[in-house]
């Protein structure tokens, strides 16, 4: 299949003319952005990569902004890094390289810290980096007949930068299997290791979309932030007091909070919440 190739900011020759990342908001407040490089099969770039940081930062401060879906254009989710990016790289020095990664870095640790609800909508083949965006989601939808593969090791390479939220999503024992192998494995074995949280056929994604929206729209928007916070810092500590101290820190601010009181309130009145602004 022949491509129209165009040159990016830096010179560099890219395959097709669209925009590789789009960004569509809702008067819902729900934010959809979708991968759009279905003729590569999403495979990741350097200019793919920038834009999802810039969106995911400007969605992350945008009040207007309740949650996001991520999602992808064509066949694949993402087939990892874009073939040729790689190959430009090869002949980068060591301190381009490391520049390019900490891109790739800051991308992932930017969606992996959005402050609102996440969700991934995962269908056709995951690979590489592609695994690392749906383990930085908060929830993950895949289609039964998604697959899923870290084929790093078969490049001579490692999934380092991905290798923080993926560990999170997998644990280490199926991480030594998946990465030292590179094997693929299913969208049912993907659910067992607890990368995907629900199956559906294709069909059904939309529909499967929309009740998580629903879901998650009856949630307090600040409560929810506080949850992703949360588990980042529990995640990521000893069970001592400076724990504690956070956690009933935590709680009493919430209780207290113009949120919290709504919360309470509605409750007690058998109504929906009015979350305050």
């Amino acid at each position: 299949m022949s491509m129209d190739v165009v040159m990016d900011g830096s010179g560099s020759a890219r395959a097709g003319t669209a925009e590789p990342v789009l960004i569509e908001q809702g008067p819902d407040g729900v934010a959809t952005v979708t991968l759009n490089r279905p003729d590569m099969h999403n495979a990741m770039d350097e200019i793919m990569i920038r834009d999802l940081t810039r969106i995911f930062d400007m969605l992350g401060s945008d009040s207007s902004c309740r949650m996001a879906l991520l999602k992808a254009n064509g066949a694949s989710f993402c087939a990892g890094a874009d073939i040729n990016w790689m190959m430009r790289t090869a002949q980068y020095s060591v301190e381009q390289n490391l520049a390019e990664a900490q891109s790739l870095s800051l991308m992932l640790k930017t969606l992996y810290e959005f402050p609102k609800p996440l969700v991934g909508l995962i269908h056709g083949a995951t690979v590489g980096g592609g695994v690392g965006l749906a383990a930085c989601c908060d929830i993950v939808v895949a289609s039964d007949a998604s697959s899923f593969r870290l084929s790093e090791v078969k490049l001579g390479i490692v999934p380092a930068v991905i290798s923080p939220y993926v560990v999170r999503a997998i644990g280490v024992r199926a991480s030594r299997r998946y990465f030292l192998t590179a094997e693929p494995f299913s969208a049912s074995e993907a659910k067992n290791l607890g990368l995907v949280h629900e199956l559906v056929p294709d069909r059904m994604m939309s529909a499967a979309a929309a009740k998580l929206i629903e879901r998650l729209s009856a949630g307090g928007p600040k409560a929810q932030a506080a949850v992703k916070d949360m588990l980042r810092r529990v995640d990521d500590s000893a069970l001592d007091d400076g724990l504690t101290d956070y956690t009933t820190e935590l709680i009493a601010r919430l209780r207290a909070s113009p949120e919290g009181k709504e919360g309470l309130s509605a409750f007690l009145e058998k109504r929906n919440p009015k979350w305050p602004k």
